[in-house]
């Protein structure tokens, strides 16, 4: 990565992130899959540099101007809200399970074995507050056609709808949780994509349902995992994953927060649980082992044994 390069490319990073609240910590060099340069910044909150997350992108990434400058703008901004998280790196599944998301190898990456695909490797890894080992090496993969959808193959632009199509491929039990394995496939493909509304869309959910997941999530990711501080519910990520608004999201929030199991913050779009929500957990714990069991692949007995009718 030359000198003039790396110096403009952070010159954008600095900028962008103190506009979002955000420090630029360090820079360092790195590589992507196929060994091309990259540029690796350590961004932290500029309230709190212990909040800290990754940002890659390729070395010769520009967003200065036009819609990648409001798209990596956006980005930021959304970073260090939820970077107040206590576990800004955790989601919650439809199906109740509490995640972590780790080295996702950014930018995506040509398939090598031949096929029409952009690919991006990563790690899910359960967290139940139990320290589980149970963990998925992902290869998330869209077509070249379809990544023409997408203004550019970097983290800013794609990392939301990776992230929610693991957790879709996992609410239908086609990513299994394990101790140690291969990496397993998450297919991008336009059913995730909607020409005609110019959005993503991976899950049609009702009001009840919404309410089901805030409550989980507030249960998990603040009370079991973060040491009841509080949790963003307004993150828009999750609010592509339900198909639903960020305003819907808010207005959810308080019909729990009605309910008295999760407690409101003053700016209404964090939460924090209440003794009635944490005197649930036998049911989120059941709620959770049922989960890892839908995503086990079973096998069928008589085939097993060689009974077959073909």
């Amino acid at each position: 990565m030359s000198t003039v390069t790396q110096t403009v490319l952070a010159g954008q990073v600095e900028a962008a992130a103190k506009a979002a609240g955000l420090v630029v910590v360090s820079v360092a060099e790195g590589k992507d899959f196929s060994g091309g340069p990259t540029a690796r910044f350590t961004l932290a909150l500029a309230s709190n540099n212990a909040k800290q997350q990754l940002l890659e992108l390729s070395a010769a990434f520009d967003f200065s101007q036009g819609p990648l400058k409001g798209v990596v703008e956006t980005y930021l901004k959304e970073s260090a809200t939820r970077l107040k998280n206590p576990r800004p790196d955790c989601y919650l599944t439809l199906l109740g399970l509490p995640l972590s998301f780790a080295n996702f190898a950014w930018p995506f990456h040509t398939s090598t074995s031949g096929a029409d695909t952009h690919i991006v490797h990563g790690e899910t890894k359960l967290e139940d507050g139990n320290e589980s080992v149970l963990h998925a090496k992902v290869a998330a993969s869209m077509t070249l056609t379809f990544a023409e959808v997408v203004p550019a193959l970097e983290q800013p632009f794609a990392e939301s709808f990776i992230y929610n199509a693991v957790r879709k491929t996992m609410d239908q039990g086609q990513i299994e949780m394990v101790k140690s394995g291969n990496r397993q496939p998450v297919p991008v493909t336009t059913r995730y994509y909607s020409s005609k509304q110019k959005k993503f869309i991976f899950n049609d959910t009702t009001e009840a349902q919404r309410m089901e997941f805030l409550a989980s999530k507030i249960f998990w990711l603040s009370g079991v995992l973060g040491g009841s501080e509080p949790v963003w519910l307004a993150d828009p990520r999750d609010a592509q994953y339900l198909n639903t608004t960020v305003e819907d999201l808010r207005k959810t929030a308080e019909a729990v927060a009605h309910e008295g199991i999760i407690r409101l913050a003053a700016d209404t779009e964090f939460a924090t649980p209440t003794e009635a929500l944490m005197n649930l957990r036998e049911g989120y714990v059941q709620e959770l082992e049922a989960g890892l069991k839908f995503i086990k692949p079973s096998f069928n007995e008589d085939m097993r044994a060689g009974h077959t009718n073909m």
